[in-house]
């Protein structure tokens, strides 16, 4: 027997938002647009990745938002939400972005957990910090397909949590590193744009991982051996320039990423 269909708003809204993430052009505040259930834009978002795989994409994680009081603040929301990560998202450690395949992108720094094995995220008895076989910086560029970053929770859950690229640093073994309230610092060509400690991600980074494991019940997602959680951000996110931009765990290590204008400068590189 066959999947049954989504309803219509979904796939319309998911075809909407899979427009303008490919064309990099925003959902204007003008265009109609369907008032979604949590659960209807969790669909969205599903099926906003179907598509991505059927151009080839390869799911390679998940991805935690609004794990900081600064960042709900800071984008008027007050709960967790989960997005997922796919290869074409990632960019290589020290690696280069290009800006114009993105509409108005954002950068935080972030902290990185891998998964060793295939994760059941149903059962309800599973610790997910077992899992857990590395920790590192990264970066993650997130880029709102709605104009001016303006959404409620629903959009934004539909829109894959604004997820665009990340980065990720060399992997450490959780054993070798402490991450309670760590310092966090994000430059641009050196100067400090960010700055703040790893006590912002729920009071500890670890924390974050019940809560993601409760929302992968919910909602159905997977979580196999190989892949990469993005914890949260540690600060605000800053408007993404041109120039070299890196994050610093303290005791951790560090992670960098060249940001580009156009997808010809970096060929260039």
């Amino acid at each position: 027997m066959s999947a049954p269909e989504a309803p219509a708003l979904v796939t319309g809204a998911a075809e909407v938002l899979d427009t303008a993430q490919q064309s990099a052009t925003p959902v204007r505040t003008t265009q109609a647009w369907p008032e979604l259930s949590l659960e209807e834009a969790y669909a969205t978002q599903a099926a906003l990745l179907s598509r991505r795989r059927a151009r080839g994409e390869r799911a390679v994680g998940l991805k935690l938002g609004f794990t900081s009081e600064a960042k709900m603040r800071q984008m008027g929301v007050d709960e967790l939400i989960v997005g997922r990560l796919t290869d074409a998202m990632q960019v290589a450690d020290g690696g280069a972005l290009a800006l114009d395949a993105l509409i108005h992108p954002r950068v935080e720094p972030e902290v990185a957990f891998l998964v060793g094995t295939d994760v059941d995220l149903a059962n309800p008895a599973l610790d997910l910090a077992d899992s857990i076989v590395g920790v590192a910086a990264g970066l993650e560029i997130i880029d709102s397909r709605y104009d001016g970053f303006r959404f409620d929770l629903p959009r934004v859950v539909a829109d894959n949590t604004s997820a665009a690229r990340f980065v990720v640093g060399p992997w450490r073994g959780l054993d070798e590193v402490d991450l309670d309230d760590q310092a966090v610092t994000m430059r641009i060509d050196g100067e400090v744009v960010a700055s703040g400690t790893t006590a912002a991600i729920l009071g500890h980074p670890l924390r974050t991982l019940p809560r993601l494991a409760a929302l992968g019940r919910r909602f159905g997602l997977q979580l196999p051996a190989g892949s990469v959680v993005l914890a949260g951000a540690a600060t605000e996110a800053v408007a993404l320039r041109p120039g070299t931009v890196s994050a610093e765990v303290a005791g951790l290590g560090a992670v960098e990423v060249s940001v580009v204008a156009t997808a010809g400068e970096r060929s260039k590189q």
